[in-house]
């Protein structure tokens, strides 16, 4: 798996999906709150499966090597 997510998009990714699992813990939300693991699954392991089939890639390049891998 190549990374293609990185950044700002990783850094909201993960809030998201914690506040999501968290709200869904504490019953404030419902059963839905639980799918807050995608995002912040994606955001820790810095890979959308469906940014490929987008053709999408949030990760920044320089200098011709892949910096979001490191």
């Amino acid at each position: 798996m190549k990374c293609n997510v990185g950044g700002i998009d990783r850094i909201i990714r993960i809030a998201v999906g914690a506040l999501l699992v968290g709200l869904a813990a504490n019953g404030v939300i419902g059963w839905w709150g639980w799918l807050g693991f995608i995002p912040l699954a994606t955001g820790l392991f810095r890979f959308c499966p469906a940014y490929p089939l987008l053709g999408i890639n949030s990760c920044a390049i320089s200098s011709g090597k892949d910096s979001c891998c490191k």
